[in-house]
């Protein structure tokens, strides 16, 4: 897992915008594109952002059970 998993996802919601773009319902086009667009757009960047936090923590984590001669505080 890594970085292009970020960036293969996002070409599969391009894609899936782009058909739904076309295949609209005819009735409310408007509405139906843009809740369906935007509503992929959104699941994406929730989706990528926490997974790119758990792939690169900002914050490391450390041990609290260790004595301070072995690498503790």
């Amino acid at each position: 897992m890594s970085f292009y998993t970020v960036v293969a996802v996002l070409i599969v919601v391009a894609i899936a915008s782009t058909v739904f773009w076309f295949t609209a319902p005819k009735e409310n086009t408007t509405v139906w594109r843009s809740t369906v667009i935007l509503t992929m757009a959104m699941m994406y960047l929730m989706w990528a952002i926490t997974y790119l936090a758990q792939l690169h923590p900002l914050v490391v984590p450390r041990r609290s059970d260790l004595r301070p001669e072995f690498g503790g505080e």
